[in-house]
């Protein structure tokens, strides 16, 4: 069996890399930008053909969220064109897509945790452009599990987590956005969950919802971030409209996981436990 990851070198490919070691799976392949090229067709059938991969996990994605409010056309490209290509060869090969998606599908102007069949309604590129991803593959597959998660972190890439131990590092006092409510994931627990869905070799296809447990804002998370890793920096929580930026981010954003624990047996970590390990980890690599 072999299956095969796009956005390898990205936060989420890096994290399943490891995960895949830590439990010796050697059956991912971990592709190159220069070879894996979501938006090139010829490309992705020279691969599927290559590898006639039983799984295709797809981490690569447009995801400046801001910058999506300009780039409309390419974070298009890449959220709704090149899944819909990875979803064309996946149903010719019997390939069990894996698609990471997101919150910001949701307007979260509620104050309920989301469940997968809640109405979707974006308020900015990246999420309309995410979406639009998730609707186009059931034009090509019904073999797929589309993961929507949040607030994503990790010891790789850049991430909220590693910028607030910067500016913590350089500043004496960080104003927060305390308005804006969801769960963090520690990209560590989502690669496990991947990897345990195609261990599990469930036929449950559809959409889910994966975050850590709990739930808790912008500021608390970083007041978190700072206790735990002892940093002496001053939080100050400030309103979204204190902050503005270019897109639009949802105001709750909470997601219920209950139905993929059920189909799994899961259990998923709460936030702050995770966030200890990913800070444990980090202090190790500095």
């Amino acid at each position: 069996m072999s299956i095969l990851v796009f956005g390898a070198s990205g936060q989420l490919g890096q994290c399943l890399a490891q995960v895949a070691q830590e439990r010796g799976s050697t059956s991912l392949v971990f592709l190159p930008e220069a070879e894996a090229n979501i938006l090139n067709p010829e490309g992705l059938q020279a691969l599927f053909a290559r590898y006639q991969p039983s799984y295709c996990i797809n981490c690569a994605a447009y995801t400046a969220v801001d910058k999506a409010e300009d780039e409309v056309e390419l974070a298009r490209r890449v959220n709704r064109d090149g899944v819909a290509n990875l979803a064309q060869f996946c149903g010719q090969h019997g390939t069990v897509l894996i698609q990471i998606s997101t919150d910001f599908v949701f307007a979260g102007t509620g104050n309920q945790p989301l469940v997968e069949t809640d109405e979707v309604a974006p308020l900015s590129v990246y999420g309309l452009t995410k979406l639009e991803g998730e609707l186009v593959i059931p034009e090509y597959t019904g073999r797929y599990f589309i993961l929507r998660t949040s607030w994503l972190y990790s010891e790789y890439a850049g991430n909220f987590v590693k910028t607030m131990l910067k500016l913590g590092r350089e500043r004496e006092e960080l104003r927060v956005i305390w308005d804006q409510v969801g769960t963090p994931t520690y990209a560590i627990d989502l690669a496990g969950c991947i990897l345990t869905i195609i261990d599990s070799g469930s036929q449950a296809f559809g959409t889910y919802h994966y975050s850590n447990e709990g739930l808790t804002s912008w500021y608390d998370f970083a007041t978190a971030i700072f206790q735990i890793s002892q940093t002496a920096v001053k939080t100050v929580p400030i309103r979204t409209a204190e902050y503005p930026t270019k897109a639009t981010r949802p105001a709750y954003s909470v997601m219920d996981k209950s139905k993929i624990k059920t189909q799994l047996g899961l259990a998923i970590p709460h936030w702050r436990h995770s966030l200890q390990v990913c800070l444990s980890r980090l202090a190790t690599l500095s």
